[in-house]
């Protein structure tokens, strides 16, 4: 039988809107789109760039604990209510994703809270550097 499991950060929202983290589905890591917010005090700053260093952060600590880390990604998707507010974030994105290549996609679209400036969602493969 196939490994299902959810990881849960501990934000607010998991338990009032009931989704996961992510959710590991035999090698497969599927990370829910995660905000900027700090979700030890449930705070977000108002800048995009430091917004998306915290998204990746959360991020980072959901694959770790699903036993992948960025390398694994396979898949990236952005979202923003603002296009102009995307290129900022490239130093940050390219960072983290630069050398793993993940085939990924930008949208822009209205967030569920007008403070969040990008969401970012992505999908692993534990198995993907063996």
């Amino acid at each position: 039988m196939t490994e299902r499991r959810a990881i849960l950060s501990g934000s607010t929202f998991e338990e009032q809107i009931g989704y996961a983290r992510a959710v590991v589905d035999g090698d497969w890591v599927h990370v829910s789109g995660t905000t900027g917010f700090d979700y030890a005090t449930m705070t977000i700053s108002g800048d995009v760039v430091t917004q998306a260093e915290q998204c990746l952060t959360n991020i980072g600590h959901a694959l770790a604990e699903a036993g992948c880390t960025f390398a694994d990604v396979v898949r990236v998707r952005y979202l923003l209510p603002d296009r102009a507010d995307f290129e900022p974030c490239w130093p940050v994105l390219r960072a983290a994703f630069g050398e793993v290549r993940p085939a990924a996609t930008m949208l822009v679209c209205g967030l569920a809270d007008p403070r969040m400036k990008i969401e970012i969602e992505v999908y692993a493969r534990r198995s993907a550097r063996n």
